[in-house]
């Protein structure tokens, strides 16, 4: 006689009763998988007959998908960042009222074996759901075309200095070793003798006039430099170089003068003037397109940020364009150098540290800070004091990353609590230091039963 087979239970789940992060938090989310040629775009299902449809990239289609979207009762939107392609859609979406979220590749990967851009976007809305995304970070859009013009710049002059090279190289092929006794042959003296290179002059003894005064070498050892077969093709190749790298130069000006035409109509908080800090800021550290770069954002901000060491006028509008002046999106200073990527790494196992390097990024605002570190091998400051101590015990790149470290935290100090940075000096600096390192010892002798007594 067979036995009846029962039917398995279902299970009767209380939605309100599962955990918060099981639970649907977002529930008109869309998930869109961005493509240079198509959009593929998922939204909840029931919200359309068909839940997943494909867009091409014209702006027609990019304002149909916020129609489509709209229709569906969708109100925030996952999507990822491939290249440039996101660009105009988050723009179009944002601007149709949109809760836009662009999030990391790598916290959105999916399962191993299942990878197919209708997957993509269907993952990405369901992650989306639950509340397990969260977006980049994406500055407000007055800060978005400074860092358009600065990004402009900053590819103006990674070309231009391609030319600098062929400059160079032609003129080593002539034999004239002039990169042997300038330090920059783009600088004043450098110029003046390649310009009356091309001018005709041969003679050695008169390209050396050129010399400015603040020229380590001689005027004999820059002559002696000069001495070279001027041969024609040579001579042709270092022509072009050199109108190409004035060329460059001009369309750098003009990408300048644009950033800080719009940095001049950002709102001011204060009619105040910059105080004196005791550090000597020159004009070329702080003059751009004729505009005093500290005294504008002394105004915006409240803060002179020129008074940090190795912060000046080209290093604060990259960081200006990055992330601005305002560190609301970041709840803490541990989390904004964490987002810079210069913070100690923090992979533990078993209660034990694997490993503290920092992690690889790409990230400018990172780069500028380590640009500013690196400046400080030879200051006598707190900061280049620190520096050095570091770089005793261990290599430079770290060196440089624990100064941008913590000049990052003084930022952002700045920023968020309007405190006055004040040099302390080298002096100081090594004296405290000192003392930490005596009471640390002092410490350590009376925890093995001895007292340490000074000579």
């Amino acid at each position: 006689m067979s036995q009846r087979k029962r039917k398995p239970r279902k299970s009767k789940i209380n939605v309100n009763s599962l955990p918060k992060h099981l639970r649907h938090i977002n529930l008109h989310a869309a998930g869109i998988d961005i493509g240079s040629d198509r959009h593929l775009v998922a939204v909840p299902e029931g919200s359309d007959e068909v839940s997943v449809r494909q867009f091409a990239t014209f702006t027609s289609d990019l304002h149909e998908i916020a129609n489509w979207l709209e229709k569906c009762g969708v109100t925030t939107v996952a999507m990822e960042s491939t290249g440039v392609y996101w660009i105009p859609l988050f723009e179009v979406l944002e601007e149709r009222g949109f809760e836009v979220k662009l999030v990391d590749a790598r916290h959105v990967k999916n399962v191993s074996g299942r990878k197919s851009d209708v997957l993509d976007c269907q993952w990405l809305q369901q992650l989306h759901t639950y509340g397990l995304l969260k977006g980049a970070f994406r500055p407000p859009n007055e800060i978005c075309v400074m860092r358009s013009y600065a990004r402009q710049k900053e590819m103006l002059t990674q070309a231009s200095s391609m030319h600098i090279q062929h400059m160079q190289k032609a003129l080593q092929q002539m034999n004239l070793l002039l990169h042997n006794v300038v330090s920059d042959i783009t600088g004043v003296t450098g110029m003046r003798i390649i310009k009356a290179i091309l001018a005709g002059e041969r003679d050695p003894n008169v390209l050396a006039l050129n010399r400015q005064e603040e020229c380590r070498n001689s005027k004999e050892t820059i002559a002696k430099s000069l001495v070279g077969n001027f041969r024609a093709d040579h001579m042709f190749a270092l022509k072009q170089a050199v109108e190409l790298y004035e060329t460059y130069q001009a369309k750098i000006a003009e990408c300048e003068h644009a950033l800080i035409s719009h940095l001049g109509t950002q709102p001011d908080v204060t009619d105040d003037t910059p105080p004196d800090s005791g550090k000597r800021v020159r004009a070329r550290e702080r003059v751009r397109a004729g505009i005093d770069v500290r005294e504008k954002l002394f105004k915006m901000t409240e803060v002179d940020l020129f008074a940090v060491p190795g912060l000046a006028a080209d290093t604060l509008l990259t960081l200006g364009s990055e992330v601005g002046f305002d560190m609301s999106p970041w709840k803490s200073v541990k989390h904004f150098t964490s987002w810079l990527g210069i913070c100690p790494g923090t992979k533990r196992s078993g209660g034990k540290t694997l490993d503290r390097r920092t992690k690889r990024n790409a990230n400018r605002a990172a780069q500028a800070f380590r640009m500013a570190a690196s400046s400080l091998a030879r200051s006598q400051t707190a900061l280049g004091a620190f520096y050095r101590r570091i770089r005793s015990r261990t290599d430079g790149r770290r060196a440089i990353t624990a100064t941008a470290h913590k000049i990052a935290r003084i930022y952002y100090s700045m920023l968020t609590k309007g405190t006055t940075y004040v040099e302390a000096g080298q002096q100081v600096y090594e004296q405290m230091y000192r003392e930490r390192r005596i009471k640390a010892l002092k410490k350590q002798a009376h925890s093995l039963g001895f007292q340490l007594y000074p000579a």
